[in-house]
């Protein structure tokens, strides 16, 4: 099974370089802090950080609205890092519920959850209520994070209104008004903070298989590495 993961990571890392070269986007993992200030235009163009690279050294906000450093959080215990587009997305909803069905699981491979949106903390504090969510959830309301993460994409004004009239104002959601979401992905780091998995899909709609986590969470068991 770890030679069958690793073959599998091996061939999407070679075809997400393959992409970054077609676009014309650098395919080396350039340093994470040059992309804080970077969004892409549409979910198809982010450029996230690479397997193999450190976590860029960014802050976000507990349920309860207090300040904590990434960093410190994943060399405290390895994680399995979680972007998502918030509580009202339902793709994000139907995601969250799987990890939590894995949760127990991952929590026995060693790592802990960190899932982390664009929600208000007050939002967040009642998704982790409503859903009776046990792993941990963060806010990067200022998609700060997300940025560093090169996961950040501008919502076109057609859809924001869109959602607007739904009844989701994602300025409101967020407490800003950049109007940007993250590409979903995943993300697993080590207590050194390098990434040593990810999966990002610029289509919302497609979330990793809680089956093919939990492989690769075992492939990369951290008393392992």
């Amino acid at each position: 099974m770890r030679q069958l993961i690793t073959s599998l990571l091996f061939l999407t890392f070679v075809l997400f370089l393959q992409g970054c070269m077609e676009s014309g986007s650098p395919g080396t993992a350039e340093d994470p802090g040059q992309r804080s200030m970077n969004y892409a235009q549409n979910a198809a163009d982010v450029n996230p950080v690479l397997t193999g690279t450190t976590v860029p050294d960014v802050r976000l906000k507990t349920v309860e609205g207090d300040s904590v450093r990434l960093k410190q959080l994943v060399k405290e215990k390895p994680a399995v890092l979680i972007f998502y587009r918030g509580g009202w997305c339902p793709y994000c909803n139907r995601h969250m519920a799987q990890l939590q069905e894995a949760h127990s699981q991952l929590a026995d491979l060693g790592y802990q959850v960190l899932a982390v949106s664009p929600d208000k903390p007050e939002y967040l504090q009642a998704s982790k209520q409503e859903k009776e969510l046990s792993y941990t959830l963060l806010s990067d309301s200022d998609m700060q994070a997300s940025k560093a993460f090169g996961l950040a994409f501008k919502v076109d004004s057609a859809t924001v209104e869109r959602y607007k009239n739904n009844g989701m104002d994602l300025a409101e959601r967020s407490g800003h008004d950049h109007h940007l979401l993250p590409v979903p992905a995943v993300f697993m780091v080590n207590p050194d903070g390098m990434i040593t998995f990810q999966y990002v899909n610029p289509d919302y709609k497609t979330r990793i298989k809680s089956e093919v986590l939990l492989a690769a969470a075992e492939a990369y068991h951290p008393e392992e590495n």
